[in-house]
């Protein structure tokens, strides 16, 4: 565990493998954790490679500290900055998977010379604009929290005011995207949750030159098959060799 703010935010647990750099850091995303099989077999690959890699829990979610509800989108890019700051402390390769891949870009403009490179995973910035229906918006808003079905686990999906009224106050894709590095966006064509025309677009706002999307035509959200992960470590190490 790792306190990253004291007196501001819960303590967050980490697991860091050390090496070379530059840090392989892995996103989840929205109600997630660090168990994930795409941060498993990264950290397995880096492990293997001799390379520093570091996956977390957000604040309030998996065995880090804080209630889930109480969190915002701007806490949870604040945990990643401090993780960058206090963890990884160097260059850094960020993965960020769905609402991952929005706190990568918000991370990487906190932090512009520490992160060299993304790599986003059905990456999802400003999904509470385009990802709710109107009505669902007035229900968050009138109610203060929103509960849908989850179609990954057993448990509803809860959205709160907070968290969407943050995620509407740090929306990225009204315009250009300030980064230069290296850039892989891994997207499902199958993927319900995000629209596969969300990824292109991203990758025109990116000021980068150097950027790829892929498009796997029968893929899924959570792109966990073991093709799927074999194409992300293919993306990580693509990036990695470029700087």
């Amino acid at each position: 565990m790792t306190n990253t703010a004291p007196g501001t935010r819960p303590n967050l647990a980490y697991h860091w493998t050390p090496g070379d750099g530059p840090a392989i850091v892995f996103l989840p995303g929205y109600a997630s954790d660090m168990q994930g099989s795409k941060a498993l077999a990264l950290e397995q690959w880096a492990r293997a490679n001799g390379r520093a890699f570091l996956r977390f829990d957000y604040g309030g979610c998996g065995q880090s500290e804080g209630a889930f509800e109480d969190q915002s989108l701007a806490d949870w890019r604040d945990d990643v900055v401090a993780m960058l700051d206090d963890v990884v402390k160097g260059p850094t390769v960020l993965v960020g998977s769905s609402m991952g891949g929005w706190l990568m870009l918000l991370a990487a403009r906190a932090r512009p010379d520490q992160v060299k490179a993304l790599v986003g995973i059905a990456p999802a910035p400003d999904f509470t604009d385009w990802g709710f229906s109107t009505e669902d918006k007035m229900a968050i808003l009138q109610t203060g929290r929103l509960e849908r079905a989850n179609p990954y686990g057993p448990q509803p999906t809860v959205y709160t005011r907070r968290f969407w009224s943050s995620g509407e106050a740090n929306r990225l894709t009204f315009g250009p995207i300030a980064f230069d590095g290296p850039v892989r966006l891994l997207q499902g064509m199958a993927d319900p949750d995000v629209p596969w025309a969300r990824a292109t677009h991203l990758a025109q706002l990116i000021g980068s030159a150097d950027v790829q999307t892929l498009l796997i035509k029968d893929g899924d959200h959570r792109l966990s098959r073991d093709s799927d992960i074999a194409l992300l470590i293919r993306a990580v190490e693509d990036v990695s060799s470029r700087l």
